[in-house]
Formats: structure tokens, C-alpha cells, sequence
């Protein structure tokens, strides 16, 4: 039977570790509301977005740039009509087979962003592909949180995309918070080579990635920073890119 959320002072330096079964039974729970925390965030607060993806050759020189910036503010509450129109249909372009995009220093199909702050919400899926390891508690942004190691679990693991074949060769840590159990920070690398297309397609063989969440005054968690670094190859080409992207300016839309 799952438990209610622990009080902060549960986290405190003289408290018992939890055990890993009723830490991620309250972690799984909890995951279940990730979308309506998200949603919610975005109805209620304004926010800019900047993100920056750096492209390096193999001996590390800058290739290309490219920065964004974004202002999100909530969308108006519009009544719907009595007698709404249908809904209008439209065919999207076929891609056109014979078509393809060439791979430069300064181009790549594959950018690492296969992952993301979603891809890492604790699931039963996911919990089952590792094996974790209790490190310990820590303050995060002042509200104590639960320390967890993880590596893959010896084990044949399913890998039905280039997203789980990314995941099942992870291994990293995670914090998750010790009043409401939301993952808010992780930090993973790959233990060995991932290959797409067997290799002929390309490779990468170095992956490093973190996000970390902090949390509004009515407890919504949103991800105030995201980055990661990957080395690999694309073709024939050999490349480095790097990806940070921060979310400020945060305030409640009035």
C-alpha cells in the first residue's frame, strides 16, 4: 500500500535512509502527475527560454552556433462556441524518398536531443532496466532530497528504438525530493558505445547529460537548466555538440 508523502523534516540528517521498494512506490505515484504539473506551469506562469546548440569538429574547433530565445506567456481562456466549425483537415507532404540532407561539420541528423527531461519521469519500464543503489540524502535548492546511483541491470533489456538503446547503456545518479518524491535532477552518461544502423549509419561513444527541476511557491516543478555533450559519428564525419538551455524570468502571470 503506497504511503503519503513524508514532511520535509523526514529528510532531516538524523533520519533512516527510506528503502528503495517504498521510495520509488511513492516515486511512481507521484509520476502519474507529472503532466498536470506541467500543464498547469504553462496556464499560470511566463518564463524565457534560451537555448544554445554548439557544433565542434573533431579536434574541437567551433563550427557553428545557433541560440534561441523564447518568451512564453500563458494563452487567454477563450470560451468555446456553441456551435463550434469541424475541424478543418489538411494532408501533410509526403517526404520525398529520393531526398535526403548531406552531413556536414555544421549539419547532423542525430543531435543527441533523443533524450530529454521526459524520457527520464520514472516509470515501471524504466525502474526495471537498472539497478539502483541508495547514495544517501543532500539539500537541493534548500529542500532535502533523496541521493540514488543506478547502472544497468544485467539483464536483456528491450530496445525497440535509439532512445532505449541510449537508456540501457546509462548509468548515473538521481535526485528525487523527499517531500513530494518528483525527479529533480539527474545526471547520466553512457557506459559504452551506442551505434545506429550497426554502426554504418553512425556511433556515439561519449554522452553526457543532466537536467535539474526547482520548484514554484504553489509547488509546481518546471526544468530550470538542461545539458548535454556527445561525441560520435555520423557517416564519416566525426563530431562534437553541445546543448544548454536554461528557462528564467519565471512569474506568475497575473
Amino acid at each position: 500500500m503506497l504511503t503519503g508523502p513524508l514532511p520535509l523534516l523526514a529528510a532531516g540528517p538524523d533520519a533512516p535512509l527510506p528503502t528503495l521498494d517504498s521510495l520509488f512506490q511513492n516515486v511512481l505515484q507521484r509520476a502519474k502527475a507529472e503532466g498536470d504539473n506541467d500543464r498547469a506551469f504553462d496556464a499560470h506562469y511566463c518564463y524565457t527560454r534560451i537555448k544554445v546548440t554548439e557544433f565542434r569538429n573533431s579536434a574541437g574547433q567551433l563550427k557553428k552556433r545557433e541560440a534561441n530565445t523564447s518568451v512564453h506567456f500563458p494563452a487567454p481562456t477563450v470560451p468555446a462556441p456553441s456551435n463550434p466549425p469541424p475541424p478543418a483537415t489538411a494532408t501533410a507532404p509526403k517526404p520525398d524518398p529520393e531526398k535526403t540532407e548531406a552531413v556536414s561539420d555544421t549539419h547532423s541528423n542525430v543531435r543527441g536531443q533523443q533524450l530529454k527531461k521526459s524520457d527520464f519521469l520514472l516509470n515501471e519500464d524504466l525502474v526495471s532496466r537498472f539497478v539502483f543503489t541508495m547514495v544517501g540524502r543532500e539539500l537541493l535548492n534548500g529542500r532535502p532530497a533523496w541521493v540514488v546511483d543506478f547502472v544497468p541491470a544485467n539483464k536483456k533489456l528491450p530496445e525497440r528504438n535509439l532512445k532505449e538503446r541510449f537508456i540501457n547503456k546509462a548509468a548515473g545518479r538521481v535526485w528525487i525530493d523527499a517531500a513530494d518524491y518528483s525527479l529533480v535532477k539527474d545526471d547520466l552518461h553512457l557506459t559504452q558505445q551506442v551505434n545506429v544502423g550497426w554502426g554504418l549509419i553512425g556511433a556515439v561513444w561519449e554522452f553526457h547529460y543532466g537536467f535539474e527541476r526547482k520548484r514554484t511557491a504553489d509547488g509546481l516543478w518546471f526544468p530550470s537548466e538542461v545539458d548535454w555533450h556527445l561525441e560520435g559519428r555520423e557517416v564519416i564525419i566525426n563530431r562534437m555538440v553541445d546543448y544548454h538551455e536554461t528557462m528564467s524570468a519565471v512569474r506568475k502571470f497575473k
